[in-house]
């Protein structure tokens, strides 16, 4: 079996140093669809080094997102075809607001591997600190195709309509009943381009021909760059334009995004919390993130 969970789970962590400037900042920043209208107040803050804040999906990318996904693939007990990957969720704690500019240490490794049956699920985790401390957890969650089937613990369910759980393991509820708030997000033709040049390379995103062998009729944009977008969005419309008040952010990928699309962003208050649903206006409404929380303070 390509996937020995016991190994996997038991192997040691990597560990590795990793650094960003205010320049990584901003070029991911403006690779989620900051600086539009480039003059506007509200959006200098993601783009003028001199009053910078860090959206805190920075994370997601910081270093380049190393050690991540591809370095958790190749860790002890794990042996896939690539072509056969999927990411299939994010989540994100942050411990402290993020700086614009730092050196940190990034610890990275299998913290569950699930049996799904016809799929294994692999959860990458990365712990990020500096001199002061922690900064941030991310646990990217990796379905494999064809791996499955060994008997081992199912782990939780992923449908949209299950309940989800907050990073402090509370259930809740999808959201129901209108929306407090819905916003319009157009992506870029260019999109794409711009946010590769923040880490992730992968030619599906850029390559019209290595899309079509993957299934697509041209390249798609980065879940990765949605959830940064949708992020954006409710920090911009419900939180006052303030980072720090995030405190947890996750999401489950339902479905792809095609650059040049508008994304349609539902949001619903809560307490402590914004449920989100995010969907493609142009194909009907498919949707694109479910089971999305934003937890602030």
């Amino acid at each position: 079996m390509p996937i020995d969970a016991a190994l996997a789970l038991a192997a040691e962590p990597r560990t590795g140093e990793i650094a960003w400037t205010a320049k990584d900042v901003q070029l991911y920043h403006l690779g989620i669809g900051a600086g539009v209208p480039a003059t506007d107040p509200d959006e200098l803050r993601y783009t003028l080094e001199s009053r910078l804040h860090v959206l805190p999906s920075f994370a997601t990318v910081a270093g380049a997102g190393s050690p991540g996904v591809i370095s958790g693939l190749s860790m002890p007990g794990v042996d896939v075809d690539l072509t056969r990957v999927l990411h299939g969720g994010q989540s994100l704690t942050l411990h402290r607001p993020i700086p614009p500019r730092g050196t940190a240490t990034a610890t990275g490794r299998i913290a569950a591997v699930y049996d799904k049956g016809k799929a294994a699920v692999l959860v990458m985790r990365t712990e990020v600190a500096d001199a002061d401390g922690p900064l941030w957890t991310n646990d990217a969650q990796i379905f494999v195709r064809g791996e499955g089937g060994w008997g081992g613990d199912r782990g939780p369910s992923t449908r949209s309509h299950s309940r989800v759980r907050s990073s402090g393991g509370t259930p809740t509820d999808p959201p129901t009943g209108e929306p407090d708030k819905v916003v319009e997000r157009r992506v870029r033709e260019d999109q794409a381009l711009l946010y590769r040049l923040s880490g992730d390379l992968n030619p599906l995103h850029a390559d019209p021909e290595f899309a079509k062998l993957a299934g697509f009729d041209r390249p798609i944009l980065h879940g990765l760059c949605t959830y940064g977008m949708t992020l954006k969005a409710v920090v911009d419309t419900l939180l006052g334009g303030d980072v720090t008040r995030v405190r947890a952010y996750t999401t489950r990928f339902a479905g792809v995004v095609y650059p040049g699309e508008t994304l349609r962003i539902r949001m619903w208050r809560r307490d402590g919390s914004v449920r989100v649903a995010v969907s493609a206006e142009e194909r009907d409404d498919a949707p694109v993130l479910a089971d999305t929380v934003v937890e602030h303070c």
